[in-house]
């Protein structure tokens, strides 16, 4: 995965410890964790296509969650920012191969294709099954200065 899927969901759990009705510019998203604007913007958009974040243009503009932390899955994010195709992808290289001439055996699908995509759907399933809130409250009990920390911030910040 690439680290955009790292970033959009630092974002959207930032975006949860803002105050009601508040936009965070990509700027500002950017500035908070050292990041590139233009390529962090990118992701954001991606969100924003996938109804994960919706887009406010304006002063008092920039991103904020369409929906409900517990309605974000982190698997939603990882489909808006990689795509939905799967990570391996099998191009059958056994055969047909003249250089090969026991090609034949090869009539079963692919013993390696198929425990990757084993491997592959319990992850997807594993990373559906948790939520921006659960991250989210996990964080809170472990470090209960972020989200204060986190609203001071962006509050105080100008992009």
């Amino acid at each position: 995965m690439s680290e955009g899927v790292e970033w959009a969901l630092h974002c959207c759990l930032d975006l949860t410890w803002l105050d009601p009705g508040t936009a965070a510019p990509a700027a500002k998203l950017a500035a908070f964790h050292g990041l590139p604007t233009a390529y962090l913007n990118k992701q954001l958009q991606a969100l924003a296509r996938d109804g994960i974040v919706t887009s406010t243009r304006g002063p008092r503009g920039g991103f904020r969650l369409a929906r409900g932390p517990e309605r974000i899955t982190l698997m939603d994010v990882v489909t808006a920012i990689e795509g939905a195709e799967q990570a391996f992808r099998c191009t059958e290289i056994r055969g047909p191969s003249p250089k090969d001439p026991a090609r034949d055996v090869y009539r079963e699908p692919c013993l390696i294709d198929q425990a990757m995509r084993k491997a592959e759907l319990a992850w997807r399933v594993e990373l559906a099954g948790q939520t921006v809130a659960d991250i989210k409250v996990q964080v809170e009990r472990n470090a209960p200065d972020v989200p204060e920390h986190t609203r001071r911030w962006f509050a105080d910040v100008q992009a």
